[in-house]
């Protein structure tokens, strides 16, 4: 989980018994967008996020070939916590994070 997206999204889908390492635990809050993507790519998570900068990140690295951990991006102000939770969910159960990567995951899910 990229530092921008919030503790109850985190909770939840910790509830759900969803795998969730957030940025502040795993002492990269401070990194780069591109910094995250490589790490996540490490460690092999997809990177969830609400940051339009980290989103650009990913679409420049599709446009030019360079590898990077799937996103899954959701943008702040147009889904509730609950939808997240639930979109994210499903995404974690039907995808290994192999399936996604290099590519960018949008919810809500329609």
């Amino acid at each position: 989980m990229d530092v921008h997206v919030p503790r109850a999204i985190v909770q939840g889908l910790r509830l759900r018994n969803v795998e969730v390492l957030r940025a502040q635990d795993n002492g990269t809050d401070q990194f780069s967008d591109s910094q995250l993507l490589d790490r996540a790519m490490e460690l092999g998570y997809v990177l969830f996020t609400f940051d339009r900068d980290l989103l650009q990140e990913a679409n420049k690295r599709q446009q030019s070939g360079q590898p990077f951990a799937g996103v899954i991006y959701a943008h702040p102000f147009k889904i509730s916590i609950g939808t997240c939770v639930k979109d994210v969910e499903i995404l974690a159960h039907v995808y290994e994070p192999s399936d996604i990567n290099n590519r960018v995951e949008y919810i809500p899910i329609k």
